[in-house]
């Protein structure tokens, strides 16, 4: 049934959007030409840490824009809210005409994840069968979900966070989708994984590269200051290291900016972005290596992302 509401509500697209056909989805729209992109983030003092208002446009020419406004609040975990909450309007791109109204965080969830699960896809061994998951924020079930759709091949799940209160909790939350298992020892538990997606809002690297066994996938997804990295110098220097975006990455966010700035890595230690790795360059060489597949989450994806929701919305 064909929606005809211009407000598309979290439930909604929930009910009519899944990761596999977005991913897909993702991986087509990568094979046009890279949108237009600009960004706005405004910072004011908070209780815990700065809080930001982060605004974002993306323009596919002849085909659509859109813009998102997100509010990142970190003091909101004490009081059980998202630390992220987001809006979104999408416009047509022949006319400029407003299209819709989607739920920003919905977006946002559904944007995060399946950008990170097209990097696994891709570079991941299609024998992974172990996942850790590091951190049990808001972004946390739905990584999870994304990187087992892609992965259907997927055993064993781990989650680790540093609120022991939380991990239990969300691990309870996931009772009835899926067997989550605790994990308490960071470093056992990131030897142990084929896949380790770490979802955290650390300024101090978590990762360290010592602890990563031959031949697996990292998929970094917190950090988006400049000042903000979740893997520290050594996993740089080990890693096969891509990114969903050149552009919106290298010289934007601290995974990058830190251990550039430190001649640990440079820019063409940076092997491919998505663009690259959907037009059929080379990802994982050997099944070995272990790659790190940075996720930055820029406009271009939210633009994505929103057509996707929109036809799979205005067609059902």
């Amino acid at each position: 049934m064909k929606s005809n509401s211009f407000h598309l509500g979290a439930q909604e697209i929930f009910e009519r959007v899944g990761f596999g056909p977005l991913v897909d989805d993702l991986a087509r729209m990568h094979l046009a030409s890279p949108a237009d992109l600009q960004d706005m983030l405004l910072e004011q003092p908070g209780q815990m840490d700065k809080d930001y208002c982060l605004i974002r446009a993306a323009w596919q020419g002849g085909a659509a824009l859109g813009v998102k406004i997100a509010s990142i609040f970190p003091a909101n975990v004490s009081h059980d809210l998202p630390a992220i909450h987001a809006a979104y309007i999408l416009f047509d791109g022949v006319n400029g005409v407003p299209v819709r109204s989607i739920d920003g965080n919905a977006l946002t969830y559904l944007k995060t994840a399946a950008d990170s699960a097209l990097g696994s896809k891709l570079l991941a061994r299609p024998d992974s069968r172990r996942l850790l998951m590091v951190g049990a924020g808001a972004m946390a079930p739905y990584l999870i979900e994304a990187h087992c759709t892609v992965h259907p091949q997927i055993e064993e799940i781990r989650l680790w966070n540093r609120s022991v209160g939380r991990r239990d909790a969300l691990i309870d939350a996931l009772k009835n989708e899926r067997h989550v298992e605790a994990a308490d020892d960071l470093a056992e538990a990131v030897a142990w994984a084929d896949l380790v997606c770490c979802a955290t809002m650390t300024s101090e690297p978590l990762i360290r590269g010592e602890w990563l066994k031959p031949g697996v996938h990292l998929d970094l997804v917190g950090a988006f200051r400049k000042d903000m990295r979740e893997a520290d110098d050594e996993t740089m220097r080990r890693a096969q290291i891509f990114v969903d975006s050149r552009k919106t990455t290298i010289g934007e966010i601290g995974e990058l900016v830190i251990p550039m700035e430190a001649g640990v890595i440079c820019e063409e230690d940076v092997l491919g972005d998505l663009y690259d790795l959907c037009s059929d360059a080379k990802g994982r060489q050997s099944p070995q290596d272990i790659t790190l597949f940075k996720n930055g989450g820029g406009g271009h994806l939210d633009l994505m992302t929103a057509r996707h929701i929109e036809s799979r919305c205005a067609s059902e």
